[in-house]
């Protein structure tokens, strides 16, 4: 009995720190199961003892340099150890991270403009590689920061981080990606983060041992999904250096495109992989086949920067739709329009330290996607900024995208509203290809392809080859970029 009320007692003290909304996730794993490994890179791992240990020694060095509460440190560079271990150090002491992605300096300080006004201090990271140094940035309040990551030890630490509610303050700020337009900095809090890791984690298993692979950028909000689903989870981190097949030795998860998940099973590689998230609405049922018979679940979803990532999920089963909706995440259509609630919403568009709400009065937030239901699934029909008038007919992007996705050696197209004289607007194509030769069908061809599939009015007027800088430094084609680049070669 003694021994069995001294169980208990220890199981109520997990609970209790588990629930304690003022200690962060990392620190709750600490007390549960210590010596667990937690988070891996290509020569390093960690267990949770040792994250909490280093994050508390940033955390700390961080207050030497002046960051306190509510404070904006903004971290410029790609997914690295020292990245994650920042960004939970910020949360430690009630600091709020803005992830910025490597870009062009005058890229770089319009973000920074953004986030800090003229007498705030612009505390910057320079996570390697960021393409910058800290003479670079010249604004008079600019600090550059050099927290140090130490090795995992044995230790653990005793720094105890502020008295305030970890999960109610602000912890990111992303910022969109600009697509058709100039990127809005996002910010969202640790728990607002934490409802859609649970809201995943309900749908698609994910726990202790498992282990995912950061495979999408941090400044990303579907990279910092992943943080915080392993976060939650209480599972494996790992953070890659770049070669897909080698970073995925020993890993479960992982967040890919359609495109790497082919050429991963095509390559005959032995792989742990048991589930795989995919970006895109159109997967091909035989690829979602071909994963199966390797023993790797197929999963796809619908989500964006201000609903902290995925809104629905789905097992890909070859029919229409990106899935149920989330818990912690309601959806409504209106006029085709979705609108999203729940706890996922951002707090709100982040400027010089004020937040503007996203949502209206009655906490529905704009997608400005368009959709309509089919059997309890959502289906997204396009952007609302994606669709023009073309002799009278509306047409939507997105749909002629759908089927030109489905050519053979068609890897993604963006379809782009050119301005015509006679119709007002028509659509051009610009194709990314599979091969590595960089090369179109004939016009021909590829007309011959979408007889049947769709109406005659929507075919692209010609085809252009994607341009290696649509990106811009991002994991997204940019639209504004390719409208921008049509009307010049007009």
């Amino acid at each position: 009995m003694l021994a069995s009320s001294s169980i208990d007692g220890r199981a109520r003290s997990h609970l209790a720190i588990i629930s304690d909304e003022k200690v962060p996730l990392w620190r709750r794993w600490l007390t549960v199961r210590p010596e667990q490994v937690a988070l891996l890179s290509s020569n390093t791992s960690y267990t949770w003892s040792q994250v909490a240990e280093c994050v508390s020694g940033v955390a700390q060095s961080l207050e030497s340099e002046g960051v306190t509460q509510n404070t904006c440190v903004t971290l410029i560079g790609k997914n690295s150890v020292d990245s994650v271990m920042l960004y939970l150090a910020c949360q430690e002491l009630g600091a709020v991270c803005a992830f910025v992605m490597p870009a062009p300096l005058s890229v770089i300080e319009a973000k920074l403009d953004t986030l800090y006004g003229d007498q705030l201090t612009r505390f910057v990271y320079l996570a390697e590689p960021s393409g910058l140094k800290g003479s670079d940035l010249t604004h008079t309040n600019t600090q550059i920061i050099r927290p140090v990551v130490s090795s995992p030890s044995s230790e653990v630490s005793t720094y105890s981080c502020p008295n305030t509610s970890v999960s109610k303050q602000l912890a990111s700020i992303i910022f969109t990606s600009g697509s058709t337009g100039i990127p809005k900095a996002v910010a969202h809090t640790a728990r607002q983060h934490q409802a859609s890791a649970q809201g995943l984690l309900k749908e698609l298993r994910y726990q202790s041992p498992d282990c995912w692979l950061l495979s999408l950028p941090i400044y990303h909000v579907s990279g910092l999904a992943i943080v915080h689903r392993w976060l939650e989870a209480g599972a494996v981190l790992k953070v890659g250096v770049g070669n897909l097949i080698a970073d995925l030795d020993g890993v479960t998860h992982a967040s890919l495109v359609p495109t790497q998940l082919k050429r991963l099973l095509d390559s005959q590689s032995v792989l742990s992989l048991t589930h795989v998230l995919l970006g895109g609405s159109q997967i091909p049922t035989q690829l979602a086949q071909q994963a199966k018979e390797q023993g790797i679940e197929t999963w796809l979803g619908y989500g964006m920067t201000e609903a902290a990532s995925t809104v629905t999920a789905k097992l890909v089963n070859g029919l229409e739709g990106c899935g149920n909706v989330l818990e912690n995440r309601q959806i409504k259509i209106a006029n085709q329009r979705i609108f999203i609630s729940g706890e996922t919403l951002a707090q709100g568009y982040y400027h010089q330290g004020i937040c503007t709400p996203i949502v209206d009065s009655e906490g529905w937030f704009d997608s400005k996607d368009l959709g309509c239901w089919h059997d309890g699934q959502l289906v997204v029909i396009g952007r609302v900024d994606n669709q023009f008038i073309s002799g009278g007919e509306n047409i939507h992007c997105e749909e002629i995208e759908r089927v030109l996705n489905q050519y053979p050696d068609f890897a993604q197209s963006i379809v782009i509203a050119v301005e015509n004289e006679e119709f007002g607007h028509r659509p051009v194509a610009v194709i990314e290809t599979k091969s590595e030769v960089k090369t179109l069908p004939s016009k021909q061809d590829i007309e011959s392809f979408l007889v049947g599939k769709l109406e005659k009015f929507k075919w692209p007027v010609r085809y252009e080859l994607m341009p290696d800088e649509s990106r811009q430094g991002g994991i997204k084609v940019s639209r504004q970029f390719l409208s921008d680049y049509l009307n010049r070669e007009r």
